[in-house]
This record gives C-alpha cells, sequence and structure tokens, in this order.
C-alpha cells in the first residue's frame, strides 16, 4: 500500500500572526493572502506544472485544529488511501485521533507520532 505522496500544507501556530504573515512576505516574498497563508502550484520534473498545491499558513496560538499537541506547527501529508492507511496505522499500534473527517476538500485524518507532533493525512478529492 503506497502511504505518503507528498506534503499537502505547513501549518504553523503564532502568537502575531499578523507580523508573521508581512515577516514572510516582506522577506521571504511569500504570497500570503488574506485568509492567512500561501499556495505553492506543484512543477514535474520537466519544469511544467503539474496537478497539486502545498499549503503554507500561519494561524494563532490557540488553534485548536492542532490540538492535542503543543507543538507550534502541523505537517499535511497528501495520502492515496486515507481509510487504508489509518486501519494500517491502528493495527500498527499508532496513536490515531478519531476516525477522520471527510469535506469538499477531501478526506482527513490525524495521528500523533511518538513524541506528541499531531499529524495530518489528507486524501485529496479525485482529480487533484
Amino acid at each position: 500500500m503506497k502511504r505518503v505522496t507528498g506534503i499537502g500544507g505547513i501549518f504553523f501556530k503564532a502568537r502575531d500572526p499578523q507580523g508573521m504573515r508581512a515577516w514572510y512576505k516582506n522577506h521571504l516574498g511569500i504570497d500570503v493572502q488574506e485568509w492567512g497563508g500561501a499556495a505553492f502550484s506543484w512543477a514535474g520534473e520537466d519544469g511544467k506544472p503539474a496537478p497539486g498545491t502545498t499549503i503554507w499558513s500561519i494561524s494563532r496560538m490557540e488553534a485548536e485544529n492542532y490540538m492535542p499537541s503543543t507543538a507550534p506547527f502541523m505537517i499535511n501529508y497528501r495520502v492515496a488511501d486515507l481509510e487504508a492507511l489509518l486501519a494500517a496505522l491502528r493495527a500498527e499500534g499508532c496513536n490515531v485521533l478519531g476516525d477522520g473527517e471527510a469535506s469538499e476538500f477531501g478526506k482527513f485524518g490525524w495521528v500523533l507520532d511518538p513524541e506528541g507532533n499531531k499529524v495530518e493525512l489528507w486524501e485529496p478529492p479525485p482529480g487533484q
């Protein structure tokens, strides 16, 4: 079974999200949008656009979507088959959080790594 197929997003906590977003925009040239992040388009080995994006976002320190982890970040990994992967992780004794969720953006599931960092797993909608 193929597990992780790429990075879907990188999410940071910040005490001053507006200030952090401005710093990254001003000093690193990241095109931070009104929603608080940026979308990096993918390219193939030939340099031509490929389907997919990696999301980069900064949110407030108290953001609940990072819980129960206390880490200041969360990485979202693209996966091919979320349900099968969550079942495999459970069978391997991993700390899978809940049963996952589905939305118009795809299917999401979460697991804690051995140091308590929350890892988000994302199966994109068909065609993405």
